[in-house]
């Protein structure tokens, strides 16, 4: 792909605004959760969902071998959460002691401040590049409030915990 191509595409793809998730998993007695911004429902019957996370991030590193992930709709309030999870790193902070949650299935970390989310089994991994493509089943649903969403643009102030790539 041209220079040219790939910095109009990265124009288009920064101007598109989408809702922010928190992906938590557990690995062994460690929550583990980050801000992600690649996400998106893959099939409506069956129900599929699919996050991205970075191979930079702690929460990849340590969760890779996690059977389930927690995906949380980040409500428009809580840009303090947001901050958290996107602009701190799991290598120095832990995260969930500055929150409030409880456990899930398989252990997985339910924030309480994000009460629209699910739990999803791990189907499949793929090699996206800097990313990796999880695809989801989930097995656990709460739609807790009809609330507006924090949105890409908005993270995009968020200085990140790790390196983006």
């Amino acid at each position: 792909m041209s220079s040219d191509a790939v910095d109009t595409f990265n124009e288009l793809a920064g101007d598109l605004e989408y809702p922010m998730f928190i992906v938590t998993a557990r690995a062994g007695d460690e929550p583990l959760g980050c801000l992600v911004g690649f996400a998106t429902q893959t099939s409506i019957d069956p129900p599929r969902f699919a996050v991205c996370l970075s191979h930079a991030n702690h929460t990849y590193r340590r969760g890779r071998d996690a059977s389930v992930l927690g995906v949380h709709c980040v409500p428009a309030d809580a840009s303090e959460l947001a901050e958290l999870f996107g602009g701190e790193t799991g290598d120095e902070v832990d995260k969930f002691a500055r929150c409030s949650w409880r456990a899930g299935p398989g252990g997985t970390p339910l924030l309480d401040a994000c009460p629209n989310r699910f739990v999803g089994r791990v189907l499949e991994r793929l090699d996206a590049g800097d990313h990796d493509a999880i695809l989801l089943e989930p097995v656990l649903a709460e739609h807790g409030t009809a609330a507006d969403e924090f949105t890409f643009h908005r993270a995009k102030r968020i200085e990140p915990g790790h390196p983006a790539g």
